[in-house]
């Protein structure tokens, strides 16, 4: 996980995210960085727009805490997760295994 949110610190202060970087972060933090991990961090993240794939966690994390916290009760949260469809729970695990998290999964 300290691979990831190096990458996304050098992102958010919007320095290159490369080997090099990511492992300056690491160090910095004192977590002694492991070569193949880096370099599998940059492989995954070639292509990806970061920004992009952090908005869309968190629009997932935002739309999934809606209908609890607008149900005002626990048998009317219990109500809202009960409604979703075999469908749409495989479609959130897919949406969710296709995140940033899933990179050393």
């Amino acid at each position: 996980m300290e691979y990831i949110y190096g990458a996304m610190l050098l992102h958010k202060a919007g320095k290159e995210v490369n080997e090099a970087n990511v492992k300056k972060v690491l160090e910095a933090a004192g977590v002694k960085a492991d070569d193949a991990r880096v370099k599998a961090l940059i492989a995954a993240l070639q292509g990806v727009n970061i920004e992009q794939a952090i908005e869309k966690a968190s629009q997932a994390q935002v739309v999934a805490a809606a209908p609890v916290a607008a149900a005002g009760g626990h048998a009317k949260a219990e109500e809202a997760v009960e409604e979703k469809s075999p469908e749409e729970e495989k479609k959130n695990d897919e949406a969710a295994a296709a995140g940033l998290g899933a990179l050393f999964g």
